[in-house]
């Protein structure tokens, strides 16, 4: 007996956005990079930098499009996929989902300005956020939260930071992500016992401080480590 081949329904359709939460440590404070709109919906309510995806291209190349248009980066940067939203009702114009994507840069490694593609960006603090397009208020929360989580396991805080720097910048850095202060001793002595980082022949000078020694890391590429805050 020939059996009948199941029927299935077509595959769903519909457009993917990709959203892009770029973050950098300007001012001592956490910001991330918006937009303005300059379209309905919400025209001229502030936004992550964001498009739809194209049939061409994969939601990582999508992102990395966005970063060259809207805010000007062309070095590579790190960037890893954050997570898809797609909450009903999201977006007014549909039912569309978003890729949403978490960008760390040193904030002098976007010329910000404006040209045929960009929409006003400027940093924001996120303890600061403004009104924010569709649920890109979530999305930034959400983005804070893999931060402060990922700078417990990983290195990805280089991302962040110059070349060189010294020890208390490099703290300063984990104490404003992670909203709370160090035990300068134990911090210390904990982040170099990791290999991450060496001790240059530099030295920051100035100011009514002491001169300081600068360092830097052994790889400025993402790794993995055992928890160690």
């Amino acid at each position: 007996m020939t059996r009948r081949a199941p029927t299935h329904r077509k595959p769903h359709t519909t457009q993917v956005g990709i959203d892009v939460v770029l973050f950098s440590i300007i001012d001592d404070a956490l910001c991330v990079l918006l937009i303005n709109r300059q379209w309905e919906p919400y025209a001229h309510v502030a936004s992550l930098p964001g498009a739809f995806l194209r049939a061409d291209e994969t939601t990582q190349a999508a992102a990395q499009h966005v970063l060259r248009t809207k805010a000007g980066i062309t070095r590579p940067v790190y960037m890893e996929q954050l997570y898809t939203f797609d909450t009903r009702g999201r977006d007014p114009r549909g039912d569309f989902p978003t890729v949403a994507y978490m960008t760390l840069v040193p904030h002098t490694a976007v010329p910000l300005g404006n040209s045929a593609t960009t929409q006003e960006p400027h940093w924001v603090p996120v303890v600061r956020l403004p009104r924010l397009a569709f649920d890109h208020e979530l999305i930034v929360r959400t983005a804070v939260a893999r931060l402060r989580a990922k700078l417990e396991y990983t290195n990805i805080v280089y991302s962040l930071i110059p070349a060189t720097f010294t020890l208390t910048r490099l703290q300063r850095v984990y104490e404003i992500i992670l909203g709370h202060a160090l035990d300068k001793r134990n911090f210390r002595k904990k982040y170099l016992s990791l290999g991450l980082i060496r001790a240059t022949r530099g030295m920051e000078r100035g100011g009514k401080q002491r001169p300081a020694r600068l360092y830097r890391f052994v790889s400025r590429t993402p790794a993995q480590l055992k928890k160690f805050f």
